[in-house]
């Protein structure tokens, strides 16, 4: 088990940018194979998440090159996957799992979606049950909540459906199904989850209306190729944003990051804490907003956070949770129940870490009561095999005194490759 350890910084300096989006990478593999033609996607994440996505899809007939530099999909059409010859390994990846669960269900095959120890022990229903009403036939462990899942896939028929959750995973899924399904699927949600999918199925030319509180697609229509260029990502970029205001006289700026409005939570939540972060050259690629992002470091302040904000920053949560740690007063996290049921569970394990660094925290059933400490301690930090995790604890090792030490830190090349030597680049000592 590989650990990392960081001491406190002077400052975080530089000019950086970090990896390609993993939503968008996930997704123009998925809508480039459905597709018909040649999409060629640049900027794309090869982290271990993404390239289980493209291996998968390899392993269903879809011819996949990479260059190093541009990934080449020669799409087949929305009816040209064949059936994999064996399981499917999806990972760490829950994205690639119920997006794939989605997809599947209306193939004219057997399939079969397995994953790490992690995946197999998150919850499926929530994306098997609606499927299972539009006609899916899938069986799972714990009555289809858990993986590995069995997909018999065939005739769909389109449904509505209102999500208890606010997630995009749920709906991205059932818009692939919808694809597939006879008639229209109509899918509601609470809040509104990041909309990647939507975006990409117009730019492949899907038939899909968004609408206050939903998103509704017409099935049995043809996607055609479509070149894609993937920004830098948001979540991957909230680590360094975090660590440039907490450690003092720091300015850095990221470059090419994605400022869709459905993920741009971290920005509302870091700026209203007092964050000193500016948009610079704002640009639009591939129907994505795109930004060069200048943070610097700044007094923060504790705020509230809750509603609709919180499923646009909902994977940023774990160093949220660390620029909370150091701001003035009592932060309070609500609405944020999905928390529980990530990688881990993103509350408890963030709650544990910080504690051992000196910070006041409790828990609730959606969230948590951060007091700012004023000053962090060195610890002995876990991951919990979870990407996220590790990356917030390293990031708060450096405003921390002595050092820090995050241990299975091999994970946060699921979402990060290249993050330990970017942040030992940027921290000044």
């Amino acid at each position: 088990m590989q650990s990392f350890t960081v001491q406190c910084a002077k400052t975080v300096q530089g000019d950086i940018t970090v990896p390609g989006d993993k939503s968008i990478s996930h997704r123009s593999i998925m809508f480039g194979s459905l597709a018909t033609g040649t999409t060629k996607v640049t900027g794309f994440l090869r982290g271990e998440d993404a390239l289980a996505t493209l291996e998968a899809f390899r392993a269903m007939g879809i011819q996949i090159d990479d260059d190093g530099s541009t990934i080449t999909i020669h799409g087949k059409g929305i009816n040209g996957l064949s059936e994999p010859s064996d399981v499917l390994d999806c990972g760490n990846s829950g994205t690639s799992m119920r997006l794939l669960t989605g997809l599947l269900a209306g193939q004219g095959f057997f399939s079969v979606l397995t994953g790490d120890k992690y995946l197999r022990a998150r919850p499926m229903k929530r994306v098997v049950g609606p499927l299972t009403r539009m006609g899916a036939r899938i069986l799972g462990r714990d009555g289809g909540e858990k993986a590995p899942l069995a997909i018999q896939g065939g005739k769909l028929t389109g449904i509505e459906y209102t999500s208890p959750v606010s997630s995009a995973q749920v709906k991205s899924a059932l818009m692939l199904a919808g694809l597939y399904a006879e008639g229209t699927t109509t899918i509601y949600e609470p809040h509104l989850s990041r909309d990647h999918s939507e975006r990409m199925l117009r730019h492949f030319g899907a038939h899909i209306e968004s609408f206050e509180g939903g998103v509704r697609l017409t099935g049995g229509v043809e996607l055609t190729a479509a070149d894609i260029a993937v920004p830098a990502d948001i979540s991957s970029a909230a680590f360094f944003m975090v660590a440039a205001l907490i450690v003092p006289g720091s300015e850095l700026v990221i470059r090419n990051v994605g400022v869709n409005p459905t993920r741009t939570g971290i920005l509302d939540i870091l700026k209203g804490m007092g964050g000193d972060i500016t948009l610079e050259n704002e640009r639009e690629q591939s129907g994505e907003p795109v930004a060069d992002l200048r943070v610097r470091h700044s007094k923060l302040k504790a705020i509230e956070i809750s509603g609709e904000v919180v499923p646009r920053a909902i994977d940023e949560f774990p160093v949220i949770c660390v620029a909370a740690a150091l701001a003035e007063g009592t932060t309070r996290v609500k609405d944020a129940a999905e928390l529980r049921v990530k990688e881990t569970d993103r509350i408890a394990a963030m709650a544990k870490n910080l504690r051992k660094a000196g910070v006041g925290i409790v828990e609730t059933p959606d969230g948590m009561e951060i007091t700012g400490a004023g000053k962090l301690a060195g610890c002995e930090a876990e991951s919990f095999g979870d990407h996220r995790i590790a990356m917030s604890m390293l990031v708060a090792g450096l405003a921390a005194s002595g050092s820090t030490t995050v241990d299975d830190t091999e994970c946060i090349a699921t979402s990060f490759p290249g993050f330990l030597n970017l942040l030992t680049e940027v921290a000044v000592r």
